[in-house]
């Protein structure tokens, strides 16, 4: 998140740094402290670009639901019932993924297969299949029909949450733009009406909604989400196909360690995707931390970290020429 668009690191440091943490490593976490820099995104990307290209890997892992990475790897595959364009795959996607640089990356992913037809990239969702916004409009057209006279009740539940799948909700309060009720709360209210209505037949959608706003950054008051099950499912993917695998996330979920996440620190430290990794994995899961110095997220305009903190330490131009390999004989990896 730099103000000069050119890369920090050259093609030189960026091929040695891969050479590094692809050595002995079936998976590599891939982490970024902001996802709204083209900056740190490109870094990730030109990492995972060398990773592919010169040791192997042929699994991304992103941050997002089953199916909704199921649709950016038909995009990658040209499945003939996938999309024609990588911005179309993206339609569905977490909304941090829906950006030109990831479209970019699809596309990359969608040459070399063309050209490695025989060993090709897969893309997979950490996440369990959720809620998606064609869930909100079953429900409302069923209740609509069936019950017409609380579908006014229904709606005043139901349109301000649907909004957390283009802004999430923890983003939203910390814009102003939050309406004030806490979305899970909404979610349950509706889930109670149609319960006393439903049938079955969008009951299990109605409960999909409420539980993806129970399970939200601002529902659960953690960042941390599901470790383990994100965790278990690159592992899985590993152990099925054998495929080495880079994880793509926050350096909060890619992190080695537990970490005190989430809006109450309090709670002290909780495990990561990257901890599970590690513990399975030991020094064959490695994590990368992309960081950032100062500049504008599209957001907020973000200063230049105290003279105290790593990131200000990192930006001298005598520290960027010590590289010190962690993961070396006889060091911690």
């Amino acid at each position: 998140m730099t103000t000069s668009p050119s890369l920090p690191l050259t093609a030189t440091a960026l091929d040695r740094i891969a050479r590094v943490i692809a050595d002995g490593a079936s998976v590599v976490g891939l982490g970024e402290s902001t996802r709204a820099a083209h900056e740190t995104f490109t870094v990730r990307d030109q990492l995972f670009r060398r990773l592919v290209r010169e040791h192997g890997f042929r699994a991304l892992a992103v941050q997002d639901t089953a199916d909704a990475a199921r649709a950016l790897h038909a995009y990658v595959r040209r499945d003939p019932d996938g999309v024609a364009s990588a911005a179309a795959a993206l339609a569905t996607a977490w909304a941090p993924w829906r950006t030109t640089e990831m479209a970019a990356a699809l596309d990359w992913i969608r040459a070399f297969n063309d050209e490695h037809a025989d060993d090709p990239v897969h893309i997979f969702g950490v996440k369990p299949p959720q809620a998606s916004p064609a869930d909100y409009d079953a429900v409302l057209d069923h209740v609509r029909v069936t019950s017409p006279q609380q579908l006014a009740e229904v709606t005043r539940h139901l349109d301000p949450i649907r909004t957390a799948h283009q802004v999430d909700e923890h983003v939203q309060r910390a814009r102003g733009l939050h309406p004030g009720r806490p979305f899970a709360d909404h979610a349950d209210d509706a889930l109670a009406i149609v319960e006393r209505l439903d049938d079955g037949t969008v009951l299990d959608r109605m409960r999909l909604i409420a539980d993806f706003h129970r399970r939200s950054v601002a529902g659960s008051g953690t960042y941390a989400g599901d470790a383990e099950v994100w965790g278990n499912t690159i592992l899985e993917q590993l152990r099925r196909t054998g495929q080495r695998v880079a994880y793509w996330d926050g350096v909060a979920h890619t992190c080695a360690t537990p970490a005190a996440l989430g809006l109450a620190p309090e709670r002290g430290s909780r495990p990561t995707v990257g901890s599970v990794l590690r513990h399975h994995q030991g020094a064959a899961y490695v994590s990368v931390a992309i960081g950032f110095h100062h500049g504008e997220s599209g957001a907020v305009t973000v200063p230049p970290p105290d003279p105290d903190w790593i990131d200000a330490w990192l930006a001298d131009e005598t520290a960027r020429s010590v590289w010190v390999n962690l993961r070396e004989e006889g060091q911690r990896p």
